[in-house]
């Protein structure tokens, strides 16, 4: 199995990150990646850019040193309502959103909050992923949500960060995750969540939870960029046409 999409990686406008994206981009290359998303962090979170930032993403070779560039966002999950911190008219000029919990922005609460949570952002059909979802901090009624992300086709991350100890307590949850998403459906993306170039494209942790679990490689939609691609598309998202010469 080798994974040739890395979902979530971060650049220098998030902040608290260290490279930039033609550095990610050229470890993305060398670490043998396809395909690329941008995603940077959404204005809510400190130290994040202006909401411009984001829509002027067309400005962005579709490829750099042969990787192929899809410009996302990491959304944060703002409320029990789910609603995420993209204006939809940035949403537009996106290929890819992936929402996520973050405590400066959602003060961490009971389950049931963060179940509701999490169910209302599947349920807006504007988040083409959820990430982060083993944070500890953030427990949910994992049956639930996964069951209500597979009907959705919405995909589940299982974050190299995470695992690689970003985010204590994770790597258990992210077992029961595997397992749950693997029962009801699931289909998974992996991001390395990578801060600082050296990451991008580093998926140690999360390909040995998915051999130690037995997550079938169809299941995973980063181990393929037609499949990846094939899953933007059905959800109205970047035209394959754009990447032809990686289907």
């Amino acid at each position: 199995m080798k994974f040739v999409v890395d979902t979530h990686s971060h650049t220098v406008s998030s902040g608290h990150a260290y490279s930039t994206v033609l550095e990610n981009a050229k470890a993305a290359a060398e670490n043998g990646l396809q395909l690329l998303c941008l995603t940077d962090h959404a204005s809510s979170m400190p130290g994040a850019p202006h909401f411009w930032h984001f829509a002027n993403q067309k400005v962005i070779p579709r490829f750099l040193h042969g990787v192929g560039i899809l410009r996302g966002v990491e959304a944060n999950i703002m409320n029990t309502a789910g609603q995420v911190d993209v204006l939809p008219k940035v949403e537009e000029h996106l290929d890819w959103v992936l929402a996520s919990f973050h405590e400066p922005v959602f003060t961490p609460s009971t389950p049931d909050a963060h179940t509701e949570a999490l169910l209302n952002v599947i349920k807006s059909g504007r988040v083409d992923a959820l990430g982060h979802l083993g944070n500890p901090n953030f427990d949910f009624d994992f049956e639930r949500v996964l069951a209500a992300a597979a009907e959705a086709k919405v995909l589940v991350e299982i974050n190299n960060s995470s695992l690689s100890g970003s985010r204590i307590g994770s790597q258990p949850r992210c077992e029961r995750i595997a397992e749950i998403g693997k029962e009801v459906g699931v289909k998974f993306t992996t991001g390395s969540d990578a801060h600082f170039a050296y990451d991008v494209g580093k998926f140690d942790s999360v390909m040995a939870l998915f051999e130690k679990t037995k997550i079938d490689e169809s299941a995973i939609v980063t181990t393929s960029a037609s499949r990846f691609l094939g899953f933007l598309e059905s959800r109205g998202r970047t035209p394959i046409s754009e990447f032809q010469s990686l289907c």
